[in-house]
């Protein structure tokens, strides 16, 4: 490799000969004898050899130091070995090839021409540099290395290729350091020969070939041509791609059938892509360019390929509040609506079983391939767990369940962890005892209690069980062992205007009206009666399946007082088994009155 400073010396060297050779003619003696021989021996030369000139001879030696080369009338000059050897070692040369010198010194009286072949090629690529200027055409260089503010291209000498030259667009630290060892076209944009400078550009060959390339693109392209192109730059609403030239406008509508929500999806910038020309209008040069143009619409035979009630996989692209989109394949999604989630009427948000990116098994329920819609179905994927629900659990069943919430009217309990129905045991179903008004004296969250399972109706959606049904209805043990006419004994529980109520086991009540506590009227019950007396009284009225029952006091006392005056009139023996017979004669009486 060479340096400036290499050069210099090379020109110089040319120089201080021939200025020797000028004195030569202003010195008598030996000196004006030497200059006439060097003039004899010019004119046997042809014409174009002469000192400084650039000629074409043949190798007709190689030596260890010397080649020795044929310049013409069979005229021999001699050049450096050392410049025709390269990199490697090896001369680059062998008898009978052709060479470009530059004849340095004549010397007649010796009989000695100083040829060098590396003199020769520096002048040469001066021609070329200054040629290139001058006609506006490039040379061609090899990057050398990265420098500060730029790149070193050799072109036959060092040159400065600028940053701000050296590509189309702004360049990086990294793309400059890529360029280095690449072969690239140069345009000369400034030079000075004595300094042995040279500032060239490859930008404006890069721009002068983009244009040639733009206007012979222009007149050839028509709208629905496929071309290929280079992303440049990207942007929210699409890319812009390079086309030869032209930038054409690559909308993120027209890259994929599916919904792209960033352009990077797709394309990055430096892509070779693949477009197909949608609109061209030639005098603005607007391109509109399109990717998804390239492969079929998608939606095309859809209702053919997805026929109703088919199931397939799809892909969770999005997530709103009353849905989500899932892509069944590229360019197609369809919407799983809320109210096809879920088996349940239970409302929830779609994010609470589904995630974007998620793969999800879907059943087809409806196309629209006029309206490009699809409708699909979640739930539809997996067994309705109400019929799972009265397969595992028919009315009848008494199971283990876990209190999931506890309200005013009821329990919701959940009884199969694999099956995501609750069930209800309403507050009517928890005991038999009345006084319970409130589940939340008997039971909190996370109680498991035993029950019974009432009903599953999976068309009404209600699943509804009971506690107390697990146990013998004491209102039908009490009408059985104590039918009207039958006596009583129970506890006052409460009392109110109208009447007492008495417990007769737990959770059946009686009440004795006011009007049937005695024979004599009675203004104020407290006065006769108080809260936890134990009283007896008669049935006098029986409704299990209402929950009532009637009892008197009154009655009670008038069949004993009965039973004393037959006693006293017919004797105790004749009477004393026939009370009940008494109470119902009381009873009948009183029924009829």
């Amino acid at each position: 490799m060479y340096n400036l400073e290499e050069i210099k010396t090379d020109q110089n060297e040319v120089k201080e000969e021939m200025t020797e050779s000028k004195k030569a003619q202003d010195q008598p003696g030996e000196f004006d004898k030497n200059f006439e021989l060097e003039a004899l021996y010019e004119e046997t030369l042809d014409k174009r050899v002469s000192t400084g000139s650039v000629v074409t001879g043949t190798v007709v030696q190689v030596g260890t130091e010397h080649i020795m080369i044929d310049i013409g009338r069979k005229q021999e000059g001699q050049a450096l070995i050392r410049e025709f050897i390269d990199e490697n070692g090896v001369i680059t040369v062998a008898v009978g090839d052709e060479v470009e010198v530059l004849v340095e010194s004549i010397n007649p009286s010796k009989g000695i021409i100083r040829l060098s072949k590396e003199k020769a090629r520096r002048i040469k690529i001066w021609d070329e540099i200054i040629q290139a200027y001058q006609e506006n055409t490039f040379l061609k260089g090899r990057v050398i290395e990265r420098i500060k503010g730029g790149l070193t291209i050799d072109i036959g000498v060092p040159s400065f290729l600028p940053t701000s030259q050296a590509t189309l667009s702004p360049t990086s630290e990294a793309e400059l350091e890529k360029m280095v060892g690449q072969t690239i076209e140069v345009a000369i944009i400034k030079f000075n020969r004595k300094k042995n400078n040279v500032v060239v550009s490859h930008r404006e060959v890069l721009e002068r070939k983009r244009e040639e390339s733009k206007k012979k693109l222009i007149a050839t392209l028509s709208k629905g041509d496929t071309v290929t192109g280079i992303v440049k730059n990207i942007m929210a609403y699409g890319a812009f791609v390079d086309i030869g030239g032209i930038d054409g406008l690559l909308h993120i509508t027209d890259m994929s059938w599916g919904k792209l929500k960033d352009p990077k999806e797709k394309v990055a910038p430096g892509d070779q892509i693949q477009v197909k020309v949608i609109e061209f209008d030639p005098e603005t040069e607007k391109i509109s360019l399109g990717m998804k143009q390239l492969t079929q619409d998608p939606w095309e035979g859809l209702e053919y390929r997805y026929p109703i009630g088919k199931k397939i996989s799809g892909k969770v692209t999005s997530i709103t509040n009353y849905g989500a989109f899932v892509e069944i394949e590229e360019g197609v999604e369809g919407l799983v609506h809320i109210s096809e989630m879920f088996w349940t009427k239970r409302m929830r948000h779609p994010s609470t079983i589904l995630e974007e990116g998620q793969e999800v098994d879907v059943v087809v329920l409806g196309v629209d391939q006029e309206n490009r819609r699809i409708s699909l179905g979640l739930k539809q994927a997996s067994p309705n767990p109400w019929d799972l629900l009265y397969d595992y659990y028919p009315p009848g069943t008494v199971l283990n369940a876990t209190v999931k919430n506890v309200t005013d009217f009821g329990l919701f309990v959940s009884v199969d962890e694999n099956i995501d129905i609750d069930g209800l045991i309403h507050v009517s179903d928890l005991t038999w005892d009345p006084k319970v008004k409130n589940p939340r004296e008997l039971y909190k969250k996370g109680d498991v209690v035993e029950a019974k399972v009432l009903t599953v109706d999976p068309e009404n959606e209600k699943f509804s069980l009971g506690i107390k049904q697990l146990s013998p209805d004491p209102w039908t043990q009490v009408a059985n062992e104590h039918p009207v006419g039958s006596i009583v004994k129970g506890k006052i529980t409460s009392l109110t205007d109208f009447g007492a109520f008495v417990e007769i086991r737990e959770g059946v009540e009686g009440m004795i009206h006011i009007s049937e506590v005695s024979s004599n009227k009675i203004d104020n019950l407290g006065s006769v009666l108080s809260v936890g007396q134990e009283v007896e009284a008669m049935v006098l009225r029986l409704s299990p399946e209402n929950k009532k029952i009637g009892l008197s006091i009154k009655a009670l006392e008038e069949a004993q007082e009965k039973k004393t005056v037959i006693s006293h009139d017919k004797g105790v023996e004749k009477v004393g088994t026939n009370l009940g017979d008494l109470l119902k004669e009381l009873q009948d009486s009183k029924n009829k009155g």
